[in-house]
């Protein structure tokens, strides 16, 4: 949805863009010229008006001649307003809305975000080619990224592996490289989708901490919902799932572990599909309290 709407950004963006420069260079010279012709044609009716009133019947010949055709003008003023847009969208920030509570507790369904589009890479709008590499995701950000099931959809979560990592989630056990995932109970969190109360933990992955929603008592039910790309970096068993994280991909998952649909299920993310880094709550309209950084 958001590639489309970069696409009709993008169409609007040339067809303003080209009427403001057909205008500049060549129809605004025109419409002088002509205004200027229709205020000369106006001597012989103000000749032993009044002075004033012989100014403005010329500076109104000058007007309607010079104005510029309804299209042009619109298309000319929207320009700019576009342009700041387009480029503030696709090399700045991004916004986008939370529409679940898969990243529960860290984002809420109905949070606007904002989403940095320059830190992992200068990208070329629409076909979004890298062509200037900044850094790369880090364990523990949260990122947007194209759904690589489909790639129309926009999804977030929080990056568990980075490449050459080996992330194994075992009977709710989450483990990078072997070494199992630091967590400290901090209480329950309310999961509106649920109706009940779940156990809140505090969890480090990274230099990032950040807290997970996890019921431990609630069945383990890891099935992949296809045979998507590199499937065979991943191994299913009744236990869970361990994957090697190919070079070049991440491997994602919701803060919500017991309602997150992620690279558990459907495999990573390639890094031609990452959107940018989500970084702010810029608005709640239930929750304006939320406003603010988030990790």
């Amino acid at each position: 949805m958001n590639w489309d709407f970069a696409l009709i950004l993008f169409v609007l963006l040339v067809l303003s863009g080209s009427i403001w420069l057909v205008d500049f260079f060549y129809l605004r010279t025109r419409r002088r010229a002509r205004a200027v012709q229709a205020m000369a044609a106006t001597s012989p009716a103000v000749r032993g008006m009044e002075p004033g009133r012989a100014a403005r019947i010329r500076q109104e010949a000058y007007d309607r001649a010079n104005r510029a055709p309804w299209w042009v003008e619109y298309g000319a003023s929207f320009f700019p307003v576009i342009l700041f847009v387009f480029v503030l969208r696709s090399f700045i920030v991004e916004p986008f809305r939370i529409p679940s509570g898969s990243m529960l507790p860290t984002l809420q369904n109905g949070d606007l975000i904002l989403v940095n589009k320059y830190q992992y890479g200068i990208r070329l709008p629409v076909i979004d080619a890298k062509i200037v590499p900044l850094g790369d995701p880090r364990r523990g950000d949260v990122v947007v990224f194209r759904y690589p099931v489909d790639p129309s959809i926009d999804y977030i979560k929080r990056v568990v592996g980075v490449p050459g990592d080996i992330v194994s989630y075992h009977d709710k056990q989450l483990s990078i490289n072997d070494e199992p995932v630091e967590q400290t109970r901090v209480g329950d969190f309310f999961e509106p989708d649920r109706g009940d109360y779940i156990a809140q933990f505090d969890e480090k992955l990274g230099a990032t901490r950040h807290n997970i929603l996890l019921d431990r008592r609630a069945p383990q039910r890891l099935v992949p919902i296809s045979d998507y790309p590199l499937r065979d970096h991943c191994d299913y068993s009744r236990a869970g799932v361990r994957c090697k994280v190919p070079e070049g991909h991440y491997f994602m998952m919701g803060d919500n572990r017991d309602n997150s649909l992620d690279s558990r299920y459907w495999g990573f993310v390639a890094d031609e599909h990452i959107v940018g880094r989500a970084f702010f709550i810029w608005m709640n309209f239930s929750h304006p309290s939320r406003i603010g950084r988030f990790q």
